[in-house]
Order: structure tokens, then C-alpha cells, then sequence
């Protein structure tokens, strides 16, 4: 039985004609052929993908960074009202790893939004130049 007729078989037992008809379609091309032609184009599946994230930073942003400002006020508040030089310690170590994390954070969306459209120019660029096809046969 190839695997055809096993996808053909298992399909027909789930009893739902979408599903039968995507598995039929897929069992009649093998991988290789499709990727063989090298004519593999992921602009549209990677361009809302793009225009979410490019959508989302801004606001994130702002989000991040009003959670950074009430996070760090808290805990300069719990700093000043430590009374015993344990607490002091702990609450000025839990400011600075605060402030040095939201500081990271802001590096981190600052570099990516610089190779963003760097990285987007470059898969444009290299659009259909896959050739030969990925070796899944394991």
C-alpha cells in the first residue's frame, strides 16, 4: 500500500471531504517536485506576517516602556522604605537588574528593527533561487 492509498484510507475513516481532498493533493506531489523547480515564493505568507510585527512594535514599545517606568518607581519605593540592610541590599540588587533588563530589552528592539528590512530586502532578494529539492527522507 503506497502511501497514497494510506492517506486515502485514513481520510475516508475521519470521514470529511476537505481533508480528503488536501491529502489526495498531497500524496499526488511529492516534495521534491515541488521544491524542485525552485519556484518556492514566500512573499505572501511572509508579508502579513512582516506587516503584524511592524504593527505591533510600536505599541509593545510603549507598553514596555510604561511597565519599565511603574517597575522601577516600585521598586526604588521598596528601596527607600527597606529599613534593614538585608532588605536594602536585596531591593537596590532587584532596581539594577530591573533598570540593566528593560535597558536590554529596548537594545534588543532597537537592533531589530534596524535588520528587519534588511532581512526582508534579502529573502526579496533571494526569491526562488532554492534549488533542488530539501532531503526529508528521514
Amino acid at each position: 500500500m503506497n502511501d497514497a492509498t494510506k492517506a486515502a484510507t485514513l481520510v475516508q475513516k475521519l470521514k470529511c471531504p476537505y481533508v480528503w481532498m488536501t491529502a489526495a493533493l498531497l500524496a499526488a506531489q511529492s516534495p521534491q517536485a515541488v521544491f524542485a523547480s525552485g519556484d518556492v515564493d514566500f512573499s505572501k505568507a511572509s508579508a502579513p506576517v512582516v506587516s503584524l510585527i511592524n504593527g505591533i512594535v510600536g505599541p509593545l514599545v510603549s507598553v514596555v516602556g510604561a511597565l519599565a517606568a511603574v517597575w522601577c518607581v516600585f521598586l526604588g519605593v521598596k528601596l527607600a522604605k527597606a529599613d534593614e540592610p538585608q532588605e536594602r541590599e536585596k531591593a537596590k540588587m532587584a532596581l539594577k537588574n530591573a533598570i540593566v533588563g528593560f535597558f536590554l530589552i529596548f537594545i534588543l528592539i532597537v537592533v531589530m528593527r534596524m535588520i528587519l528590512p534588511q532581512l526582508t530586502g534579502w529573502v526579496d532578494a533571494n526569491k526562488g533561487t532554492m534549488t533542488g529539492a530539501p532531503d526529508i527522507s528521514q
